[in-house]
């Protein structure tokens, strides 16, 4: 019994090193090339630790921390979505519980109903440590964006509409991070990083 727990959680273990060769849009801060989704969820771990304190409301960061390191693995099998691209978009929900019914399943029941509830708390956003997680999730493209000139937004055809859009969820739970965002979007039209 305790081998064939072991062996569940190795191939989920090997099943995610798949993460590592679903690239996004979001450029490295160095603009060298675009960044694969298991270096994102790495970055906002950290960038959980870092930034708990601005959170408007009491978090358990290590929640947020697993919410982060998750909620993209479902792009294993779903590819991941460019957040402005509005025709992906339509099925993204549909694709995404398909893939999280196939890859938590992987692992021993406990551990699969542990990670699924997480992932569904975190596309919910429906407590503090989701939400929080959630506007994370909307930063750290953001900084990539602004650090890379907006390569990845001009690339697109981007305005700051849809940026601010994007981003208002965060001002749900941090007021500090949606004011940044705002002073980012707002520097960023201003160089001609993002289209008015």
């Amino acid at each position: 019994m305790e081998a064939d727990r072991l062996m569940m959680q190795i191939d989920f273990i090997r099943e995610i090193d798949k993460l590592k060769h679903v690239y996004r849009q979001t450029l490295l801060m160095n603009g060298s090339r675009h960044e694969n989704d298991a270096e994102h969820s790495w970055h906002l771990a950290v960038m959980a630790m870092l930034l708990k304190e601005h959170a408007d409301k009491e978090i358990d960061v290590l929640k947020v921390m697993k919410m982060v390191l998750i909620h993209d693995l479902v792009e294993i099998d779903a590819g991941d979505t460019f957040c402005y691209d509005d025709e992906a978009k339509v099925d993204k929900e549909e694709r995404e519980r398909k893939a999280a019914d196939r890859i938590f399943h992987i692992l021993p029941e406990d551990q699969a109903w542990e990670l699924r509830n997480l992932w569904e708390e975190f596309e919910g956003r429906s407590t503090p440590e989701a939400c929080f997680a959630a506007a994370l999730d909307r930063i750290q493209p953001l900084l990539h964006n602004y650090y890379t000139k907006g390569q990845s937004w001009k690339e697109h055809g981007v305005t700051s509409d849809k940026v601010l859009d994007r981003n208002r969820p965060i001002k749900e739970c941090s007021q500090t991070l949606w004011n940044l965002a705002q002073e980012i979007i707002r520097q960023s039209v201003e160089k001609g990083y993002l289209l008015p």
